[in-house]
């Protein structure tokens, strides 16, 4: 079975597009996506650890209402 894995700041930012976010634009510290009438912070790292993306995913579960699984993240 497939484990989570550290995620280049690219990949994110085209992955949340696939799930139907916009932008991404820039802010005053960050840039950010939007989903509706949603705001997601995307840190400047040029990659993400296993923690801070498990940490950004749970943030984009609670925007989007529904969970997002480990094979639904590898197949975006």
């Amino acid at each position: 079975m497939s484990r989570w894995a550290p995620c280049k700041r690219r990949d994110f930012i085209r992955r949340l597009r696939k799930i139907g976010f916009d932008g991404h634009y820039s802010g005053t510290r960050h840039q950010f996506l939007i989903f509706h009438e949603n705001r997601l912070s995307v840190p400047s790292n040029s990659e993400y650890s296993v923690p801070q993306l498990r940490m950004m995913l749970r943030e984009v579960e609670e925007i989007i209402g529904r969970q997002i699984l480990l094979e639904e993240w590898n197949n975006l």
